[in-house]
């Protein structure tokens, strides 16, 4: 079972700011960190574990993967990385943020949608006030079917129901 990390998320404007956040959790800025970091700096998305120790296809160097994990994991940790699950894939990892994203995913085609936190409050209200939980939807997605998908699953209903209707 996958278990959130509870701490206080550190914003970092580059990758200097982050390494001096890690140096004041007492940690060593190595250039194990630093690269994992650089990955994470240069995407402006979740990216896996894999993606970055395959260099980002070509943008970084190839590193290893344990030690992709060890690091991302020691990043999440002090408050510079959050990891989320999009379905039944790897985790992905991102930077924190000031704008904070949380994400919607089609079951179908795939798609994620970030979407700004503060628009899904009158979603956490309802769930809070019918369940007595407040919701959050970073590590794991609000799951449904996308407009195009339920469109193209009308459009499929539609033409089947032709073909049975004309023998």
């Amino acid at each position: 079972m996958t278990v959130v990390t509870q701490t206080h998320e550190h914003v970092a404007a580059d990758v200097a700011d982050a390494l001096a956040v890690v140096r004041a959790h007492g940690l060593r800025s190595t250039g194990a960190r630093r690269l994992v970091l650089e990955a994470l700096f240069a995407v402006d998305r979740p990216v896996s574990a894999e993606e970055i120790a395959e260099g980002l296809e070509g943008e970084l160097p190839v590193s290893d993967l344990g030690s992709v994990y060890r690091n991302l994991e020691t990043l999440e940790r002090v408050g510079l990385v959050r990891h989320m699950h999009f379905g039944h894939g790897a985790g992905l990892y991102e930077l924190t943020r000031t704008r904070r994203h949380e994400y919607a995913l089609c079951e179908r085609c795939r798609t994620v949608i970030a979407v700004p936190a503060p628009q899904l409050d009158a979603v956490r209200e309802a769930l809070d006030g019918l369940l007595g939980i407040e919701p959050q939807f970073t590590h794991f997605p609000i799951v449904g079917t996308c407009r195009n998908c339920r469109g193209a699953r009308s459009d499929d209903r539609l033409q089947e129901g032709g073909r049975h209707a004309h023998p």
